[in-house]
């Protein structure tokens, strides 16, 4: 594997995902998203935070759909957004090799990915002031959501710190997602607080019946409702519907 360019692998990417490590990194990145501006959007908020906290001389978020659509996006300033937006104009960037390959892309040095990976982005990036670039994809499960790619002006790799600290705001970033079109902007530490009271026992059932399918805990599986209500544009609560009423299963069996 050339050293500018480094997909992470399924199992290295599990590991600095999960555990109480993990947990401490979300916590000290929505510290750090808290504490921007509070007239930014959310989505600038993180990325602003991301710049700083990563040394980093910008950052963008492109939310997508299974094809590859681009939806909302949002950057850390004015340049990153051009840079970010380059790759869906030319059709080739480690933002889409990233979202294809469902794993984070580090990018260390631009230069060679000039030569091999993305020859017309990365001279195009390079013009930016950008010398790497590490994209993190947004997803719970099989659903993809987007990515976020952090810009540097400098060659050379991020720390095993800074890593799990990007993993973190990728993270926090699908939470921020999903709350957002669960509840409508409105957040609650379960997820359900903000249904009615028929409509809340339906979703813990449906909770423990995707927990059984996927063999998961039942914080994940809400993860996991949230994620497919999200991709498919349907209501928290219409999904919960149908896995109760067992016309929809999350582990793509038919009953």
């Amino acid at each position: 594997m050339d050293a500018w360019f480094h997909p992470v692998g399924a199992e290295a990417f599990e590991v600095m995902t999960s555990g109480g490590g993990a947990d401490k990194h979300r916590a000290v990145v929505r510290g750090l998203i808290d504490r921007q501006p509070d007239h930014l959007d959310l989505l600038q908020r993180v990325c602003r935070a991301a710049v700083g906290a990563l040394s980093a001389c910008g950052a963008g978020i492109s939310v997508m759909t299974a094809d590859g659509t681009r939806g909302v996006s949002a950057a850390s300033d004015p340049v990153s957004e051009r840079i970010e937006e380059l790759q869906f104009v030319l059709g080739e960037g480690p933002c889409l090799d990233a979202f294809a390959s469902r794993r984070p892309v580090l990018t260390t040095d631009l230069t060679a990915a000039a030569t091999y990976q993305w020859p017309v982005y990365a001279p195009a990036a390079q013009d930016g002031g950008v010398r790497a670039v590490f994209a993190f994809p947004l997803q719970v499960g099989a659903v993809r959501l987007g990515v976020i790619d952090i810009f540097r002006d400098r060659v050379g790799p991020l720390t095993d710190e800074e890593l799990r600290t990007a993993l973190g705001f990728a993270e926090v970033t699908v939470e921020a997602l999903l709350d957002r079109q669960a509840n409508g902007h409105l957040r609650d530490g379960d997820g359900a607080a903000v249904l009615g009271v028929g409509r809340r026992a339906e979703l813990f059932q449906a909770q423990g019946m995707v927990m059984v399918q996927l063999g998961v805990s039942i914080g994940e599986a809400l993860a996991r409702i949230r994620a497919y209500a999200y991709a498919e544009n349907l209501s928290l609560d219409d999904v919960a519907r149908d896995v109760v009423n067992r016309r929809l299963r999350l582990d793509g069996d038919t009953e």
